[in-house]
């Protein structure tokens, strides 16, 4: 999950980047807060990507694509590219959950079919 999760946010980072450039010139936006939303944005999606061991940058992760989507109110088509990457961090998130509990619980069968003296087929050792 965490590796999934870094990917998306480092991705995300390099479009609010790149979003500067176009608030500025193209959206009629002032320099400040482009730069300090875009670039902010940017690297608070860096700094979270390399905090994931936490539970908490998780929730991080929540809010910064409620506020890429909120760049949409700056740039019509933040609205359009923060959903997109909403759903492909939600999607990141939860396959990458999905993928954990399943190799849980694959390491736990696995444990208890060692422990009942099963080899990998299923059947007693001769």
């Amino acid at each position: 999950m965490r590796g999934m999760c870094a990917a998306m946010l480092t991705l995300q980072a390099i479009i609010l980047g790149l979003s500067v450039p176009v608030m500025i010139s193209v959206e009629d936006v002032s320099k400040t807060p482009a730069l300090v939303l875009g670039l902010g944005l940017a690297v608070l999606c860096v700094l979270v990507a390399g905090s994931l061991r936490r539970p908490q940058a998780y929730w991080v992760g929540h809010a910064i694509q409620a506020a890429t989507i909120g760049l949409g109110f700056l740039v019509p088509i933040m609205f359009f590219v923060g959903l997109m990457f909403a759903a492909l961090w939600f999607g990141a998130f939860f396959l990458g959950r999905r993928i954990e509990d399943d190799k849980a619980r694959w390491a736990r069968e696995a444990a208890e079919a060692e422990q009942r003296g099963d080899d990998a087929t299923g059947t007693a050792p001769a």
